[in-house]
């Protein structure tokens, strides 16, 4: 392997030279340096990085810790893998900014997340950033870390700065579209209770229908959907039961997300109910493998989970390079805007 020294004796220049060269960190002739550039790509001359970062200070290297890449969902489950695609998001900004992007998976298991940011910063990191599945709250107390840390679609007790998707804004948006369409009698068949999402995405229902004056009615409100439980499939027939046997049932159910409209078709359908003609049907997410090829085509609300990443990516080399005076300790919510396809119709005023 060549070094500096033998770039030097083929330039015919000294190894300080080189060295100027490679780091631009003083003038050289023009002629000079095509010499030394021309050897290093004879010899095939690689700058060795570690030498670069010890002068520096600077690695040019961002940790990234995720569950993604050992997850893997059923072939057969009609679900989506929101982390990757946050992951897609970051790697692409950091790529446009000549970044390299380093990534550790959790193997599911978050005792693995203060090791790995401390093998992270042992490789001179100058940032790191946690991608969560899905909306919740984590707890990096165990971690220390002397780098900049930064969350996306997650949030910690002590402010940790987080990029998390708008879900209140989102739901309300939604059913703000609903109403404008005739819709009064708007049921929400919601994910599992205790997600953040399920209670911020249901607090914004509540403010869509209380700025159009229509009363809440709780028994339009059902939670269809638990974690890590077996009986999905019954849990949400049961819901669509109740909502059909109510003395006035609704005209569109929304649903937690894409994956339990899919399911709702199938039961309406069952029932001898035509979408959207009889009943409308929104969900949440924009999986596009399934609001696209679902007949009618779904209405759904945009999860940005692309955005997040590329957002979180831009804050924390902002925060690195000192060049945005943002506060780094607060929270950014991105829009999740409303995507409207077939499966709502319009009702007659």
């Amino acid at each position: 392997m060549s070094t500096i020294y033998d770039v030097a004796a083929r330039a015919k220049v000294s190894p300080k030279t080189v060295s100027r060269v490679l780091n631009g960190d003083a003038p050289v002739g023009e002629k000079t340096r095509a010499r030394v550039e021309n050897a290093m790509r004879e010899l095939g001359y690689v700058p060795s990085q570690a030498a670069r970062m010890m002068r520096s200070n600077k690695s040019g290297l961002i940790g990234l810790i995720t569950g993604a890449i050992s997850r893997n969902a059923e072939p057969t489950e009609p679900t989506g893998l929101p982390d990757l695609h946050i992951v897609q998001g970051i790697q692409q900004y950091m790529a446009e900014n000549g970044m390299t992007l380093m990534i550790a998976d959790t193997g599911g298991a978050l005792d693995r997340v203060a090791p790995l940011i401390q093998t992270f910063q042992e490789h001179r990191v100058e940032g790191l950033i946690y991608v969560s599945d899905y909306h919740r709250e984590i707890d990096l107390s165990g971690a220390v870390a002397t780098c900049p840390v930064h969350l996306v679609n997650c949030y910690d007790a002590s402010g940790l700065p987080c990029v998390l998707p708008d879900d209140r804004a989102g739901q309300k948006a939604l059913t703000e579209r609903l109403i404008a369409h005739g819709h009064r009698r708007i049921a929400y068949v919601t994910l599992d209770g205790r997600m953040d999402a399920t209670s911020l995405r249901s607090q914004g229902y509540q403010d869509a229908l209380a700025l159009a004056g229509i009363p809440f009615d709780p028994t339009l409100l059902i939670e269809g959907h638990v974690q890590d439980a077996h009986d999905a499939n019954d849990r949400l027939a049961r819901a669509i039961d109740d909502l059909l046997a109510l003395p006035q049932p609704p005209s569109v159910i929304c649903c937690g997300n894409d994956e339990m409209a899919l399911r709702l078709y199938g039961h309406l359908r069952r029932r001898g109910l035509r979408v959207p003609e009889e009943i409308s049907i929104a969900g949440f997410d924009n999986y596009r493998a399934i609001a696209e090829t679902l007949f009618p085509p779904l209405t759904t609300v945009e999860l940005p989970y692309r955005l997040m990443g590329r957002r979180v990516a831009e804050r924390l080399i902002a925060q690195i390079s000192g060049q945005s005076t943002s506060d780094f300790t607060a929270s950014e919510l991105i829009a999740a805007p409303v995507v409207w396809r077939a499966s709502v119709t319009a009702i007659p005023k």
